[in-house]
């Protein structure tokens, strides 16, 4: 092998790449136990409520390692929690950033998908018209959208053109109004309306995701994401970690608020404030006095100090130390509107003391509406500004957001980055009065968006007339952009409806982390074993490549921020099954190659080489159905594609090119290599079964199962999971077994739900409860209606004295109550349901055009597309002959489909390799049958068919006995597949292929076509 040099460096840079990218994982995980260690010592079980004291303590502890800083010289800076080798310090910032991002199944958190209401868009943008052409063109989008792949905009577009007689979109009582004048003119063409509408539509849904992005980064999970899903007017959100399920779906749902106020001075405020703080002072002595506990010399700690000192004892002298004079922690006054600076995780207690009615009762009577609020966060700084602006009995502001016509970033007289906006007339008008007063007071007035600050400005150039203004300040380019991002939201406030929802507990999260590693670790262990006791020493090489290989994929996984998912898992768990697939074709081509009495030296150089075709070829068909399942996929799908893509590309570099030089340094040393043990020596040698003899039993089998599959499924059909028909899902456990057939009833009640199905998941106490209660309403009042009912009719069998909220969150160390709960709208059921159809079928047309491109011959296409769907066909038959009674969810859902895919590409995967050794005999034994080429070829790739196929059952045994109960629908289609996968290579794809070929003389044209692309 030539480059040896530049492979073994490529490989040490590559392994240690990727060990340092998971030692941020390892030091984040030891941080974690440190807290929750901490948190434990902190609070006993005999403490009331000890469950959720001991959250707190876990999360205030991490947010203190986050915050807190400590004196180095004349600055301070962040806490340094990871000295790599005294080489590089790193923050808990930092450490937690590089860590392995862990999905909602394995952390625990929510996920949804909202859908942004461009109908509600729309309406804004005609000014909520009342012209009955527009509102019937509304609803009638509406119903368009029940049974289409469009977007809402193009069914409005539809709609409208079906009724609209003489009625334009350009009429004045639709869109060429005031607000839109300058965009939209009365004697504007639809079509001309159509592109101006869809540049509106856009410019919403960005200011819209925007918004989201902005709350969900103020929201403090670890590694949100949040993304849009093409043009629908979708937007992915998910939350690891994230707990409170009400604030979660309140700042999603809720519109954004853009407020003008006018604000106070801070000489005029704080006043107040040190009355307050010293109104705690009087009430901190009053309390040691009272109590006379606590020495007089002795310092009462100060609220602001870092919870990791308060956890850990450690005392360090910083910023945030502040004396008993100040117990609510001022760090300095403001100037202008900004009344004072407090320590930013301090903002709760602040507002909390400042807004207590004792203290506000200390306010002279003109200020008794004030609010307190906060300025938008800086980066990288522990500080927070607070306002006051001035508020009035009904909280409503003296402008909003909805004059806004329009935002866009632009440049001060001195060039700096600003925001120019423009109002309507009447906004113009309450603009130019505001900005009077200010001027005149030398006032400030507060750019105010969801109770937070962006910008709060003095008006030095008199009243602004027009609605024309311009705000500046110390923005940057990207807050300047995002500022005028959120303003524009503001003037079309579109409500956002949560049409997916998933939300997993961190304790099955845990459990899947642990029954994900066992799974791993015996699956691992098999394999590890089995290759030394087929192989011999090879093997031993063989594993070596092997856990490189899973260094590599968590290594790239870290590297580029992909999230592990629990079908991410199953994805790397099942790319060890097929990683040895590589070095099995090359162990058994340097097999024959000695049995052929060439040296050992020419033997391994021949079988690398004689290998690699077919090891390409089956990588290739296995990538490209992973890929489309990457493109259709979402959420743990994804992670399931994601993995295996990164497995095959990691798993050919460390097969080629790791075993190799393992194999040559150890033969270059003099040392012997059989590829096999006293055991397998000689095994599957001399068989010579004729597989095309017995082809058609085989079509006697097969047929007799596709009836039996088609025949179910037409009947009993399949057991369609809330991904494909819509509904609300449960998984709760309880603290004794309990009688599924009796919850059922229990739920089926009118009263309750009506209809309902249960399943046992699991262990006797846990049921999988789904209900098409309220399918149609998305609302959020309907989520909290169906999960209260589901809790009352449930209360009965949980433990005596559990509250809603224990329910909801999990109980005692059992966990009793809700572990998971999962919501999908009718309307995005069928888009599921319709993009996995179109997933399938587009992996088998990309299949049959990359098996016609690499074969030339439309025959071995069909051989191999035919096998395809005949594994496919016979698990979903299966699945729908056994759903009934299995005692496990074989629900079909999105991770179906992703077996189904897996399953596909493992059947080509086993018939590329034998097309291969078919397509190389025929050219090498030219004299012999058709026939005869076709038994050799099966025969000869016997032994790597079953090595490959056994390796990966038992892997997914493994996976189905000791993984995830939530897997297990998944790991039996994978089980079923294989097993049919492999059946199907040897007794269905290439007899086919030989029945077709053989007609009309196609066989020697076959091999002509061979014989001639070698040539060349």
């Amino acid at each position: 092998m030539q480059n040896k040099g530049i492979i073994k460096l490529f490989a040490l840079l590559f392994g240690l790449v990727s060990i340092y990218q998971l030692s941020f994982t390892f030091k984040a995980n030891q941080i974690e136990d440190e807290a929750k260690q901490a948190a434990i010592a902190k609070y006993d079980e005999t403490v009331e409520g000890y469950h959720d004291l001991r959250t707190q303590a876990e999360i205030n502890y991490l947010d203190s390692l986050k915050t807190s800083k400590v004196q180095v010289g004349d600055k301070y800076e962040p806490i340094e929690v990871y000295n790599m080798l005294g080489v590089s310090q790193y923050t808990y910032n930092e450490v937690e950033n590089n860590a392995m991002k862990l999905g909602l199944d394995l952390k625990g958190g929510i996920n949804a998908i909202i859908q942004i209401s461009v109908k509600d868009i729309l309406k804004g943008l005609a000014n909520n018209s009342k012209d009955p052409v527009f509102n019937k063109a509304l609803a009638d989008a509406e119903e368009l959208q029940k049974d289409a792949q469009e977007s809402y905009l193009e069914s409005f577009f539809r709609a409208f053109d079906a009724i609209k007689g003489d009625t334009k979109l350009a009429s004045p009582d639709i869109f060429a109004n005031r607000d839109l004048s300058d965009d939209i003119k009365f004697d504007m063409s639809d079509d001309e309306v159509k592109t101006i509408l869809e540049k509106k539509i856009d410019e919403s849904i960005v200011s819209a995701f925007e918004v989201l992005r902005n709350r969900i980064d103020g929201f403090g999970v670890s590694s949100p994401n949040i993304q849009r899903l093409g043009n629908s007017g979708r937007i992915l959100i998910e939350l690891p970690g994230a707990r409170d399920k009400k604030r979660v779906v309140d700042i999603i749902t809720k519109t954004a608020q853009l407020q003008f106020w006018d604000t106070y001075k801070a000489e005029e405020m704080l006043p107040y404030v040190f009355q307050v703080n010293q109104a705690m002072v009087e009430a901190a002595k009053e309390k040691e006095s009272e109590d006379d506990l606590i020495d007089a010399s002795e310092v009462e700690q100060d609220s602001t100090k870092s919870t990791i000192d308060e956890l850990t004892g450690q005392i360090e002298t910083d910023s945030t130390s502040v004396a008993d004079a100040n117990p609510l922690g001022i760090q300095g006054p403001g100037g202008g509107p900004v009344i004072a600076n407090f320590l930013a995780k301090d903002k709760e207690d602040v507002l909390e003391a400042l807004n207590d009615p004792k203290n506000r009762a200390l306010l002279p009577a003109e200020m008794r509406y004030a609010k307190f609020v906060w300025g938008i966060q800086e980066k990288d700084s522990e500080f927070s500004k607070l306002y006051a602006i001035k508020s009035n009995r009904d909280g409503v502001p003296q402008l909003s957001g909805a004059v806004i016509t329009d935002a866009r970033q632009d440049y001060d007289q001195l060039s700096r980055p600003a925001v120019s906006m423009q109002m309507n007339a009447k906004g113009s008008k309450t603009w130019e009065e505001m900005t009077k007063v200010a001027y005149e007071t030398q006032g400030y007035i507060a750019i105010v968006l969801d109770d937070i600050v962006y910008s709060a400005p003095s008006v030095t150039s008199g009243p602004i007339a027009g609605g024309r203004s311009q705000i500046s300040g110390a923005f940057t380019l990207n807050e300047a952009v995002d500022l005028a991002n959120v303003l524009r939201a503001g003037k079309l406030p579109a409500s956002a409806e949560i049409i997916q929802a998933d939300e997993v507990g961190p304790s099955l999260g845990q459990e899947a982390i642990d029954s994900g590693m066992m799974s791993f670790l015996i699956a691992l262990a098999f394999v590890v074993l089995w290759m030394v006791f087929y192989y011999g020493k090879a093997g031993i090489f063989a594993d070596i490549a092997l856990l490189l290989n899973i260094l590599l994929i968590f290594g790239v996984l870290a590297s580029l921020g992909a999230v592990l998912t629990l079908p991410g898992i199953a994805g790397i768990v099942l790319t060890i099954g097929i990683s040895v697939d590589a070095n099995v074709l090359i162990f058994e081509r340097i097999r024959e190659e000695l049995a052929k009495g060439k040296s050992q030296k020419e033997s391994i150089k021949d079988g690398f080489s004689n290998a690699l075709s077919s090891i390409l070829d089956a990588n290739i068909t296995t990538g490209l159905t992973a890929l489309i399942l990457f493109v259709f996929g979402t959420g743990p799908i994804k992670g399931f594609a994601t993995t295996l893509i990164i497995g095959i590309l990691t798993s050919l570099f460390t097969a080629i090119f790791i075993t190799r030089l393992l194999i040559d340094w150890w033969v270059s040393r003099g040392g012997t290599l059989d590829f096999a043990t006293a055991m397998t020596k000689g095994l599957f040698k001399n068989v010579n079964i004729d597989f095309l003899k017995k082809r058609k039993i085989a079509y006697v089998i097969s047929g007799a199962l596709i009836l039996a599959s088609l025949g179910s499924l037409f009947t009993t059909g399949l057991d369609q999971g809330i991904d494909f028909v819509g509904g609300r899902t449960y998984q709760v456990r309880f603290e004794q077994p309990v009688s599924t057939e009796e919850i059922t009833s229990v739920l089926n009640d009118p009263n309750v739900f009506s209809s309902a199905e249960v399943k046992t998941i699991g262990a006797a106490n846990q049921l999988k409860i789904s209900t098409k209660y309220k399918v149609e309403d998305n609302s959020v009042e309907a989520d909290e209606e169906v999960e209260s009912k589901l809790f009352e009719a449930l209360k009965p069998y949980l433990p005596d004295g559990m509250t809603y909220a224990d329910f909801q969150d999990g109980s005692g160390d059992a966990k009793i109550g809700k572990m998971l709960s999962s919501k999908v709208s009718p309307t995005i059921a069928d888009d599921i349901k319709k993009s996995s159809f179109w997933a399938v079928l587009g992996s088998l047309v990309v299949v049959f055009l990359y098996i016609l491109f690499r074969f030339k011959r439309w025959q071995f296409s069909l051989g191999a597309v035919a096998a395809v769907f005949h594994d496919v066909l016979i698990v979903l038959g299966i699945f729908s002959l056994t759903w009934k009674f299995m005692p496990f969810s074989m629900e079909i859902d999105q991770a179906f489909i992703a077996a189904i895919l897996t399953v596909i590409g493992y059947s080509l995967n086993d018939t590329v390799v034998v097309f291969d050794r078919i397509r190389e005999f025929l050219n090498e034994h030219t004299s012999w049958e058709f026939g005869r080429t076709i038994n050799a070829s099966l025969n000869s790739t016997l032994s790597r068919t079953l090595n490959t196929s056994v390796t990966t059952l038992v892997v997914l045994l493994a996976m189905f006995i000791f993984g995830a109960e939530s897997l297990r629908g998944l790991l039996f289609a994978l089980i079923v597949g294989v097993v049919v996968g492999t059946y199907s290579s040897m007794f269905i794809a290439t007899p086919l292929m030989y029945d077709t070929a053989k007609k009309g003389n196609a066989a020697e044209s076959l091999k002509k076509k061979v014989k001639e692309e070698d040539e060349e």
